[in-house]
């Protein structure tokens, strides 16, 4: 009887030395899987922090650009009513008195032509950053794009690593009752 008592006393160390084994093997696992899973999710709130970054770079880039238009419209204006004074100028030419009128009017008509100049140019400056401005929108569009695309792939990794922490973590509870 004594030989069956030290067998069965060998059988429970054995027991208890594989049941240790797995124990550690599990929590080897489930130390990976917390490495893994310490990392997405700062790695998911930086994609999320970057893209509010970008949307916020790009509705102030389409504000921008909302004025770059109104400046163009007021340009055009301008040009437009420095032609009406041109006109009214040219007529006021016709009834002048003296040549001193005559000159201050040839004056005034010199300087609303260069004024139309002076908006063309101003027009032609806004047009280009508006193209420029739209490059940058559209590159930013895409790269927000790309952004929230791996961020959906993140947090579908995410969510697999937390699904299997919590098999795992369920898994190692069962096994620590059942000692």
């Amino acid at each position: 009887m004594a030989a069956s008592k030290s067998a069965t006393k060998e059988l429970s160390v054995d027991d208890k030395l594989k049941q240790l084994c797995e124990l550690q093997q599990m929590d080897t696992k489930i130390d990976k899987i917390q490495i893994l899973k310490g990392e997405l999710p700062i790695e998911v709130k930086d994609l999320e922090d970057e893209i509010e970054g970008m949307n916020t770079r790009l509705a102030n880039s389409e504000g921008e650009l909302a004025e770059l238009e109104e400046e163009i419209n007021n340009r055009k204006n301008a040009k437009s009513l420095a032609k009406e004074l041109i006109t009214r100028y040219e007529k006021q030419q016709n009834n002048v008195k003296n040549n001193r009128e005559y000159d201050a009017l040839s004056k005034e008509i010199e300087l609303q032509k260069l004024e139309i100049q002076l908006c063309e140019k101003k027009i032609v400056d806004a047009k280009a950053r508006i193209d420029a401005k739209q490059a940058v929108i559209e590159e930013t569009q895409k790269v927000i794009k790309e952004r929230e695309k791996n961020l959906k792939t993140k947090k579908k990794e995410l969510e697999k690593i937390i699904k299997i922490v919590e098999k795992s973590e369920i898994a190692e509870l069962e096994w620590e009752k059942n000692k």
